[in-house]
């Protein structure tokens, strides 16, 4: 299944990918089934029944709405740095042997077709193309094993990065958490209709249509189950969280010159099967 989430009229709404198009109601319309948030939340059947009753929905253009995240409020968005071996050596690190973790905050998550916007008193914005993994079933201290049945689909994601904000101290958070540099989205497709971790698909982030980045998803070092695995060693992974599975290389920081996204420029990622996400990029 393929949803995704959108405002009309002030009102949240919740498509479903059809082989007609985009079928969709939204808050106020009868029977609504509910954010797609709230239905991950739910847990269960909730998904499966909310897909029933969009599949006989109206049509719904999403050129014509405003696209929103697929989710908008997570409890906890959980990165990971250098999980790929050939940006951990481009970025002059040796290859940790346990995963980078640290955090960004939704205050910081923008739509498929929003701006990245660059702050005016830093030029050295950043691109970084990443598989986000979204948590369905509550998950604690779970085997690798079993890691993948704690997830509930996949989306794309920008972790667009501030470097020299990154790097003002040991840790990441402030140049991870500017405003409006958190691309998410549009699509969220459920995992069942994926490849087990998305193994094996292919992700391509483009600046002005050059290719930037591209990897396979099995290229990762800790892949998904692992790292669900990892993470519930030390905190309780709930519904609808969100962990952003890493960037492989060719980040503008690492390039001689630095290649640093400006205002026109547009950037995309796209995940073979999961989606493209696309953002202009504009000074703030």
């Amino acid at each position: 299944m393929r949803f995704a989430s959108y405002m009309i009229a002030g009102r949240t709404g919740l498509a479903l990918k059809t082989d007609g198009g985009w079928l969709g109601l939204a808050e106020g319309d009868a029977g609504f089934p509910g954010t797609l948030q709230s239905l991950i939340q739910a847990g269960g059947d909730a998904l499966a029944q909310a897909a029933a009753t969009l599949a006989s929905a109206p049509a719904v253009d999403l050129a014509a709405v405003t696209l929103l995240p697929p989710l908008s409020n997570p409890e906890k968005i959980i990165c990971i740095g250098l999980n790929y071996t050939d940006h951990s050596a481009e970025s002059g690190f040796k290859q940790p042997d346990y995963p980078t973790v640290f955090g960004r905050f939704n205050s910081s998550l923008i739509a498929h077709g929003a701006p990245i916007l660059r702050p005016a008193f830093s030029e050295q914005l950043d691109y970084e193309g990443e598989l986000a993994a979204i948590i369905g079933k509550t998950a604690r201290d779970v085997t690798e094993a079993d890691a993948l049945d704690h997830v509930i689909g996949y989306s794309v994601f920008n972790d667009g990065s501030i470097r020299d904000y990154q790097f003002k101290s040991p840790q990441w958070t402030p140049g991870k958490n500017f405003d409006d540099t958190g691309a998410f989205g549009p699509d969220f497709v459920t995992a069942d209709a994926l490849p087990p971790g998305c193994e094996g698909l292919l992700l391509q982030t483009r600046l002005n249509g050059q290719v930037v980045q591209q990897a396979s998803i099995s290229d990762m070092v800790f892949p998904v189950a692992r790292l669900v695995a990892i993470l519930s060693q030390f905190m309780t992974l709930k519904p609808g969280d969100v962990i952003v599975t890493g960037t492989p290389s060719g980040v503008g920081l690492a390039r001689k010159p630095p290649l640093w996204m400006k205002h026109g420029d547009t950037v995309e990622v796209e995940i073979e099967r999961v989606g493209l996400l696309s953002n202009p990029v504009r000074d703030r």
